[in-house]
């Protein structure tokens, strides 16, 4: 990035490697001018609220129409901000939801498979417990690190356990 010094950077939540988070505080880090549009198939609230926390200056679903992105792009590198519909909503929705400390509020089915992690539980064996595939507790347990900004199951609880959302 350094090197090319583009003016807009589209970044995807979910790039291998370093996902599009990494990348935005790294820039930040460095202190490089570079806008960022984040171009993402999530759109839950808490992802659009954490892109748009870390500088992140437009979130789109990668839904969007191309010359919807291109106009988005366009704006964002003649320095605007630009916040859909949908994402004001999400945006309100989780600040609605958030609470002092400033953690994300995880859904009830997060905190449970939360929980039974904390009790040393695999995914299958959560699974088992809660009748759900094993993919479908790696979905709550990522959507979990993503809300609390860790990156594996370790660190969630540990950081669950520091701000209260565990006992």
């Amino acid at each position: 990035m350094r090197e090319v010094r583009p003016d807009v950077a589209v970044l995807d939540v979910g790039l291998p490697d370093i996902d599009g988070f990494g990348v935005l505080e790294e820039m930040r880090r460095e202190s490089l001018p570079t806008r960022v549009v984040f171009l993402s198939a999530r759109d839950d609230s808490a992802t659009m609220y954490r892109a748009i926390a870390h500088g992140a200056d437009a979130y789109l679903a990668k839904s969007s129409k191309a010359v919807d992105i291109v106009r988005v792009v366009l704006r964002v590198a003649r320095g605007e901000t630009v916040i859909s519909q949908a994402v004001q909503e999400g945006l309100v929705r989780e600040i609605r939801l958030r609470r002092d400390d400033d953690l994300p509020a995880l859904s009830g089915r997060e905190l449970e498979v939360l929980r039974l992690a904390a009790d040393g539980l695999s995914s299958v064996e959560i699974g088992d417990r809660l009748h759900l595939s094993r993919t479908t507790v790696r979905t709550h347990l990522q959507h979990v690190y993503e809300k609390l900004g860790v990156s594996d199951r370790t660190a969630a609880v540990a950081q669950a356990l520091r701000s209260g959302l565990l006992h």
